[in-house]
C-alpha cells in the first residue's frame, strides 16, 4: 500500500479534486459474472441463471447489496462480504427485462447491474366458437406475448383478411393481438385466425364466428302497457262475477 504522504494535496487544491484522488488511488469496483459494467444476459426459461458479485481492489471485507428491481434480495451471513451469489430458479417468461443490481453496502453508488433478456416463443394455441346477433360488436383476443416480439397477422377461411374501414379495428401491444367488428353482418360468418410468428417459433388460434339473426325488440312502453290492460281486464272480471253472485243471494 502507497504511503499515506503519497496522497498529500496542498491546502489550496479544491476539496473536489482531494475526492477525486481518493477514489482513484483506492480504485474500489465491483464486477458481476466478470462484467465490471451494466449488461444484458439472454436465457431462457427454465435453467437457472447464477450470479456472482465480486469485489475488486478491496484491502477490507466490504458489505454486498443485492436487488431485484427495487426490492431487496435477503441474504445469509455467509454470503454477503467481497462476494455474494445469487441464483435465479427457474427463470420464467416474467423474468424477463428484470434487473438484478449489486451494489456496495457502505456505497451504493458503487454498483453493477443484469438485465435478464428471456427467450421464449408464442403461447398460442387452440380454438373458439363464437355466436354473435346480427349488428352487434365483437371482438376476438390473442396472446401474443413472446421475446423477441413476434409479428402478427388475422385471416379469414384461410385467405388475408381485407380490413374494411370503419367495420374492422385492430388493437395490439405486446402482450395481445385483438380484432374487432362492428355490427356484424350475416358475411361476417367465417372462421378468423390469429397467427403470430417470431424466429423462435409460431403459433395460431382460430375464432369460429356464427352470426344469428336478430331477436326482435319490443318495446319497452309497449309492454307495460300491455300488462296493464290484461291485469285491469282481469279484475274487471272478478268484480263483475262478484256482483253477479250477491245479486244470485
Amino acid at each position: 500500500m502507497a504511503p499515506r504522504s503519497s496522497l498529500a494535496v496542498p491546502c489550496e487544491v479544491p476539496v473536489l479534486a482531494i475526492c477525486f484522488l481518493a477514489c482513484v488511488a483506492t480504485g474500489l469496483e465491483l464486477s458481476v459474472n466478470n462484467h465490471a459494467a451494466d449488461f444484458s444476459l439472454s436465457t431462457m426459461p427454465g435453467p437457472p441463471v447464477s450470479l456472482s458479485c465480486l469485489v475488486q481492489n478491496s484491502s477490507q471485507a466490504e458489505e454486498l447489496l443485492w436487488y431485484r428491481g427495487d426490492g431487496q434480495v435477503d441474504l445469509k451471513d455467509g454470503n454477503k462480504v467481497n462476494v455474494s451469489n445469487i441464483c435465479v430458479s427457474p427463470v420464467t417468461e416474467s423474468d424477463n427485462g428484470v434487473t438484478f443490481t449489486c451494489k456496495l453496502a457502505r456505497d451504493k453508488s458503487v454498483q453493477v447491474s443484469v438485465l435478464l433478456d428471456v427467450q421464449f416463443p408464442p403461447q398460442l394455441s387452440g380454438e373458439e366458437s363464437l355466436q354473435i346477433e346480427e349488428e352487434k360488436d365483437v371482438t376476438m383476443s390473442c396472446n401474443a406475448k413472446s421475446n423477441p416480439q413476434a409479428q402478427t397477422a388475422w385471416y379469414k377461411n384461410n385467405n388475408s383478411l381485407t380490413l374494411e374501414q370503419n367495420r374492422y379495428q385492430l388493437y395490439q401491444t405486446s402482450e395481445v393481438f385483438q380484432l374487432s367488428i362492428i355490427k356484424v353482418q350475416k358475411s361476417d360468418n367465417g372462421t378468423y385466425t390469429c397467427t403470430v410468428k417470431s424466429p423462435l417459433g409460431e403459433g395460431r388460434k382460430d375464432f369460429h364466428l356464427i352470426v344469428e339473426d336478430k331477436k326482435p325488440v319490443f318495446p319497452k312502453e309497449a309492454v307495460i302497457a300491455a300488462v296493464v290492460v290484461v291485469t285491469a281486464t282481469a279484475l274487471f272480471g272478478i268484480v263483475a262475477r262478484r256482483d253477479k253472485i250477491f245479486k244470485v243471494w
